[in-house]
């Protein structure tokens, strides 16, 4: 992996976004979080643990405009493609007003990966976007210089019940999981799970927060600065390294322990 000087702006990246979803925790414990494990034939993060997004399309942008309010226009369009990406993803209908059943959300799927647009969708069910319930947490633009570069947007959604019948898309992903921010990190640690390093640090920073409340809390308390990680040198050994007042508990890695999307 070629980097930039740390003062070097970022290369040209494809905008993403993605969602943390929570669901209570089972038995009063910590709340959970939906996660999708991805293909190992996938170019990007092959085979690793993440949060249900993608690229945000033309025709998100295009929905955005129409009902996006006073957000930020690029804002406005990484929440509908992170809704889009949940439906499409995992079968989970997030930021979505409407009655839902869960053959609805089954024809919706459908008629989403037909149709490869969100609007088509709400029009036939009458449903429509809330994007106020996505609340931004973080975004990442890394500073590699790699074929494909994200500049992903990271919003959280609570979803609540934890009563919930998913299954996972088989193409993009093979397998989906809930598991408390710890129990990840547990996870990736006992080496059940891959992780990449802007996966572990957001998981290291979700797991300080037992609930979506306090975490939504934290989130808006925090200034949403874009994460651009560079490399240090100490002691003749390589750390990637992320800003120490952006919310994260851990802010660098060595490079040799790095498991590389």
């Amino acid at each position: 992996m070629t980097t930039s000087d740390k003062n070097d702006p970022p290369p040209p990246a494809i905008p993403a976004a993605t969602v943390v979803i929570y669901r209570h925790g089972q038995s009063g414990g910590p709340a959970e979080i939906l996660m999708v494990e991805r293909s190992h034939t996938m170019r990007f993060a092959g085979g690793a643990a993440v949060f249900p997004g993608g690229r945000i399309d033309p025709a998100d942008r295009e929905l955005a405009a129409k009902i996006g309010g006073d957000l930020d226009p690029d804002d406005a369009a990484g929440r509908v493609a992170a809704i889009r990406e949940t439906l499409e993803e995992t079968g989970l209908a997030i930021g979505i007003i409407g009655a839902i059943s869960a053959i609805e959300a089954a024809e919706a799927r459908v008629m989403l990966a037909d149709h490869a647009a969100l609007a088509p969708v709400l029009e036939k069910f009458g449903w429509t976007l809330a994007l106020d319930q996505l609340v931004p947490f973080a975004r990442w633009w890394p500073r590699h210089h790699l074929a494909r570069v994200f500049d992903t947007r990271f919003y959280l959604a609570d979803l609540g019940t934890g009563a919930v019948e998913l299954e996972v898309d088989a193409t993009e992903n093979h397998h989906l999981f809930w598991a408390s921010a710890q129990g990840a990190l547990d996870l990736a640690d006992e080496g059940n799970i891959q992780v990449i390093f802007p996966t572990r640090r957001n998981l290291e920073r979700l797991a300080q927060f037992d609930d979506f409340e306090s975490c939504r809390a934290h989130a808006e308390a925090t200034p949403l600065r874009t994460v651009t990680p560079w490399i240090e040198e100490r002691d003749g050994q390589q750390w990637l390294t992320i800003p120490d007042d952006l919310g994260y508990p851990k802010t660098c890695e060595p490079m040799d322990s790095i498991s590389r999307g």
